[in-house]
């Protein structure tokens, strides 16, 4: 009967392991698992309708995130310092990716932000310096200021949106 994860609900629950989110909770709240350093992988369900800001922010174990095919947004930050996240896949319900929202999230390899994305906060991948291969889908209009800066190894990369979409220095570094 859970709806809703609260803001901070189990922010800073080191011990924190696993967590199962049941198909009945429509919202994670911002911070609800900030510094869980323990918590290894997460499985979003398709009821969850939105991230908040800073939702798994700073879980230094969080090796998996599979986000449900409901999540329409991304808070900003919702899961900057991630330093283990190797592997998220982002659903084409997927409308808006916030502000930092992967900031520092060194160990992603391959990121494919899907056409039904309109918006990339401002340094939504500033940091992300395992990147290796990159697809921007065809829907995304603005990308924020230093989206992709410090990817220092980001080769391959595919861009199906127009150039007018761009910010400033998107990709320095």
């Amino acid at each position: 009967g859970v709806t809703n994860i609260g803001d901070s609900a189990f922010s800073g629950c080191t011990s924190l392991a696993d967590v199962m989110i049941p198909d009945s909770v429509g919202n994670i709240g911002e911070g609800a698992f900030y510094g869980c350093t323990n918590l290894a992988d997460v499985m979003i369900p398709d009821s969850v309708g939105s991230i908040g800001g800073g939702a798994f922010g700073d879980c230094y174990a969080l090796t998996n995130a599979v986000i449900g095919d409901g999540v329409c947004s991304i808070g900003d930050c919702a899961f900057s310092g991630c330093t283990s996240l190797a592997d998220v896949m982002i659903p084409d319900s997927v409308a808006n990716i916030g502000e930092w929202a992967f900031y520092g999230c060194t160990s992603l390899a391959d990121v494919m932000i899907p056409d039904s994305v309109t918006s990339i906060g401002d340094g939504a991948f500033w940091g992300c310096a395992g990147l290796t291969s990159l697809v921007i889908g065809s829907g995304v209009t603005s990308i924020g200021d230093w989206a992709f800066e410090g990817c220092e190894r980001l080769t391959d990369v595919t861009i199906r949106c127009s150039e007018d979409a761009f910010g400033y220095d998107t990709f320095y570094g």
